[in-house]
């Protein structure tokens, strides 16, 4: 019987992770720096494709690091959300996702091409926040 409300408090923390994740995704998507950094924890530690190769460390580092992103993609770009899986503790998670993203000119000469994101995420007072984010992509040099 006491397993009946935690798989239901599981499945609710699954689903607010993913809509945490999808808002955080569209957001990127248009350009809204509020929006991506809603979520975020204010010690988040993001290692992203471009350097500094030892990541950022803190909220206003991760925000300096959009502005640039965000002009790449008013020059046509994409970022969207293909694919996410979520796992779920009581106060840990942590998520997988693939995303399309890249310029036209890119996807013609590699369609399949992802960036793949993980996310270490936390419950702090309650609410899910992302306190670990990196991004990749595939090494597919010869």
């Amino acid at each position: 019987m006491a397993s009946g409300p935690v798989l239901v408090l599981m499945a609710n923390d699954e689903e607010q992770i993913r809509t945490l994740i999808e808002r955080w995704a569209e957001a990127v998507h248009t350009g809204d720096m509020d929006g991506v950094l809603a979520d975020h924890a204010n010690d988040i530690v993001m290692f992203d494709v471009p350097p500094p190769h030892d990541g950022v460390r803190g909220i206003d580092a991760y925000r300096n690091t959009w502005p640039e992103f965000f002009g790449w993609q008013r020059r046509g770009a994409t970022f969207e959300l293909v694919s996410l899986s979520v796992t779920t503790g009581s106060d840990v998670a942590f998520a997988h996702a693939l995303l399309r993203c890249g310029t036209h000119q890119e996807f013609q000469v590699k369609p399949d091409k992802r960036l793949r994101l993980t996310l270490g995420l936390r419950k702090d007072d309650g609410r899910w926040t992302v306190a670990h984010e990196h991004h990749s992509f595939a090494d597919d040099t010869p």
